[in-house]
């Protein structure tokens, strides 16, 4: 009897959690749908033409008459072997969403780059052509602007305080099927991706393929905490590795173009790596957190205030700093000539710091990014090298001696992280101050031995190892 009781009170007990689990699973779309009803009318698609080249008429064919219309213009331009072909108009497209009722638009960079046409559709089918207001690169944030008046909008959320497990929404045109809606929950937050460097973006399972670029991604109040921006994928569609820009980081990036038109960014001047157990023990810290000042620009922000190699920058404006790349978008946040207050760790000892940011010139970062022409034969580390030129050391005031990569010829290298355009301070223990110091140097490394360069790249140093081999 008490086996038949026990036996009954478990098949009740299993039917009570199944019932309360498909409750939970019938509750949330109910959620979803007023979220959805709520915003979609504000999520847009977006449709981009980059105007192509029409083709020349064949001389020896004459030319088309004036009044031709044009459906027959096209159909009648030369083509085949010897003709002259024009460039036909490259399409493409994304998402959008209304963040204001006269006509504010936001969406990504990469959505409209290059666009010499962009073209807005709301979602009760409206369609008009967008003005570009401004956009960034680094963010892949964009503003559109159209001329129309009571539109529906969208409001910002806290993305700050997003939490790995939360619900979020996805709304936007994947593959032009507009007005798709998805949904999952936050993976992480905090995510780096070396293009992007000033954006710690959001990671969602959330189900985002190409076309939901811009779209937004909402929390379960209606309220935008970030802009989709990319996917990981091995095949080109979602796997469950979705990313979005905060719309904290979004917004100041929005505030600045709407202002000025463009942005600008606080620059701290130093060079950072991440901080181990064994490098945490060592500066004397009790656990491995921070970003570890590896270099110190002369003249720089941080030089000015005090900030010396080996120090552990701890945390900016009161925001903690757990791993080193959570820095630049925390500086990048800060408008330059205004102050931050950095909270750094020197051997131990924790001090406050009191910063006034300089600009970040990003022209000649981008400039310094081009490689070289006439570069030499490449060595045993696979590296064709140059000498900086007297252009190049005016502008990176901080770079005494070097070399620069104009080539990287060894896969080894390359998988490294090795690029064109890196500039090597010291190859193991020894300084590179020139072409000459580099032959040197390099005519010493023996094949089959790890070598570790420390290389100068977008105004921050860092060591990178590999094993050069005989022959790649």
């Amino acid at each position: 009897m008490n086996n038949r009781f026990i036996a009954r009170a478990f098949v009740t007990l299993v039917l009570t959690v199944g019932l309360s689990a498909v409750n939970i699973a019938l509750a949330a779309p109910d959620d979803f749908v007023d979220i959805v009803d709520s915003s979609a009318p504000a999520v847009v698609n977006i449709e981009t033409t980059r105007f192509g080249e029409r083709a020349q008429p064949d001389v020896q064919q004459g030319q088309m008459p004036e009044d031709m219309p044009e459906l027959f213009r096209r159909f009648f331009e030369p083509f085949g072997d010897g003709r002259q072909r024009g460039r036909p108009d490259q399409r493409g497209g994304g998402s959008g969403f209304i963040v204001d009722a006269d006509g504010l638009i936001i969406t990504n960079h990469h959505v409209i780059d290059e666009a010499d046409e962009i073209i807005v559709r709301l979602a009760d089918r409206r369609e008009f052509v967008a003005e570009l207001v401004g956009s960034d690169p680094e963010t892949d944030v964009a503003v559109l602007r159209i001329e129309a008046e009571n539109l529906p909008t969208l409001e910002y959320g806290d993305s700050a305080s997003l939490r790995p497990g939360e619900w979020v929404i996805a709304i936007g045109s994947p593959f032009q099927f507009e007005q798709s809606v998805t949904a999952g929950i936050v993976s992480a937050k905090g995510r780096t991706q070396g293009q992007q460097q000033y954006v710690p973006f959001i990671q969602s399972d959330v189900a985002i393929n190409r076309g939901n670029s811009g779209g937004p991604l909402i929390n379960r109040e209606g309220q935008v905490v970030g802009i989709n921006s990319w996917i990981l994928s091995s095949s080109g569609g979602n796997i469950g590795l979705s990313f979005s820009i905060p719309i904290e980081t979004a917004a100041r990036t929005i505030e600045q173009l709407l202002e000025f038109g463009r942005v600008s960014r606080g620059y701290l001047g130093v060079g950072i790596q991440g901080v181990n157990r064994e490098r945490a023990d060592a500066l004397g810290l009790d656990r491995p957190v921070g970003a570890l000042v590896n270099r110190v620009e002369p003249g720089s922000a941080a030089e000015r205030a005090g900030v010396e190699v080996g120090d552990v920058i701890l945390e900016v404006n009161g925001r903690e700093i757990e791993v080193f790349s959570d820095l630049p978008p925390l500086v990048g946040s800060v408008r330059p000539g205004e102050s931050a207050n950095l909270l750094v760790s020197r051997w131990g000892e924790t001090r406050e710091i009191e910063v006034t940011l300089d600009e970040r010139d990003e022209q000649a970062l981008s400039e310094d990014r081009q490689s070289a022409p006439g570069a030499e034969p490449s060595n045993l580390l696979g590296l064709s090298v140059e000498e900086l030129t007297e252009d190049q050391r005016r502008r990176l005031e901080s770079i005494t001696g070097g070399v620069v990569v104009s080539g990287v010829d060894s896969d080894s290298a390359y998988r490294a992280g090795i690029r064109r355009g890196d500039v090597i301070h010291m190859i193991n223990n020894q300084k590179v101050e020139s072409l000459k110091d580099f032959e040197r140097i390099v005519a010493d490394v023996e094949a089959g031995r790890s070598v570790a360069l420390l290389i100068w790249r977008n105004g921050t140093s860092q060591f990178v190892a590999y094993t050069p081999k005989t022959a790649e």
